[in-house]
């Protein structure tokens, strides 16, 4: 399936699904403290994004019940908000999607309740930076697989490891369209689809401690590494508009 190519005017169009979501996630930023549960975070990002005109795209796609994966400690990704108090220390991931007019956006954080462990915190700021790494180097021309190469050695060289089996994608009319960006390289680097003008993706490393292998929950959504450590998850949404990559959803 071809990669949809979005014009400048469609571009405009996306930035406001993706300025809702680095909006909502820097309000759960502010309300992450000790004693707010993550269903509490829930309600008000969901009350939130509804107030400004967009709808959680999140919520009941695929059957996931709630509108914010809330991912806490050892759950990487996909994590179900519950109503376990937040503690000091505690490391929370939040991923956000919305939708405006039929156009999605989609970002995600990780970030510490309180003061946490310093080797924790260095995790959240190279998968952070992992993405910027990237997109640094992106240009028109290049292909996907050479995006993955650079995040993978952006996160390994730091010493840390992707986890296996989930990636970026292409956003657009649809919260997950092609490409598939993975973390990690796949065959060769300099075969498959390539970047071209146009395209709008996301960028999400998601780091693991020792073992990328992943795990998944009973629940059908919570995602571990297999070493069972505090993993972390960052992303953002990425448009190539004069054919310079531009990111979407930071935080203003």
């Amino acid at each position: 399936m071809a990669i949809p190519i979005r014009k400048p005017s469609e571009i405009e169009e996306i930035k406001k699904p993706a300025k809702l979501v680095a909006k909502t996630l820097k309000l759960l930023r502010e309300h992450t403290k000790p004693g707010i549960t993550p269903l509490e975070l829930d309600k008000i990002a969901e009350d939130f994004i509804r107030s400004n005109g967009g709808r959680p795209a999140f919520k009941g796609l695929y059957d996931f019940p709630n509108s914010v994966c809330i991912s806490r400690n050892g759950v990487v990704i996909h994590g179900i908000p519950d109503d376990e108090p937040l503690k000091e220390g505690d490391v929370v991931g939040y991923d956000v999607g919305v939708e405006i007019n039929g156009w999605y956006g989609d970002a995600a954080i990780t970030v510490g309740v309180g003061k946490i462990d310093e080797k924790y915190q260095k995790m959240i700021e190279v998968a952070r930076d992992a993405i910027y790494h990237a997109v640094k180097n992106i240009k028109p021309g290049m292909r996907y697989k050479q995006i993955s190469k650079l995040l993978e050695e952006y996160i390994t060289s730091h010493g840390y490891v992707p986890l296996k089996g989930y990636s970026g994608h292409g956003i657009g009319r649809k919260p997950h369209e092609e490409p598939q960006i993975l973390n990690y390289v796949e065959g060769k680097p300099n075969q498959g689809e390539k970047v071209k003008n146009g395209h709008v993706f996301c960028l999400e490393p998601m780091l693991c401690h020792k073992c990328g292998e992943p795990i998944l929950a009973e629940n059908g959504w919570d995602v571990y590494c297999e070493d069972m450590e505090v993993g972390v998850h960052y992303e953002h949404q990425i448009a190539i508009l004069n054919n310079k990559p531009i990111i979407l959803t930071e935080e203003e």
